[in-house]
């Protein structure tokens, strides 16, 4: 699995997010930017994230997904 497979399954499972995804060899790390992750926990918006690879995960294809979630409001923020 690549980064850009695993982008596109977020993508695909989350459709106005923007996603950038790093790593390899099963162990990735992801930065997903949506207005979805608006008054959700934490832990919900990781949820809502495994959601969208889980088959992988379940199949083993995908072995570690390191998730870092943001609102565009607080991807703002960060950037600063």
């Amino acid at each position: 699995m690549t980064p850009d497979q695993v982008k596109t399954l977020i993508e695909t499972g989350l459709p106005d997010a923007q996603v950038s995804v790093t790593g390899g060899e099963g162990h990735f790390e992801a930065r997903v930017i949506s207005e979805a992750f608006a008054g959700q926990s934490r832990i919900k918006r990781h949820q809502m994230v495994n959601a969208t690879v889980m088959n992988e995960i379940t199949s083993g294809t995908l072995h570690a997904l390191s998730i870092r979630t943001f609102t565009p409001e607080e991807a703002d923020k960060n950037a600063s």
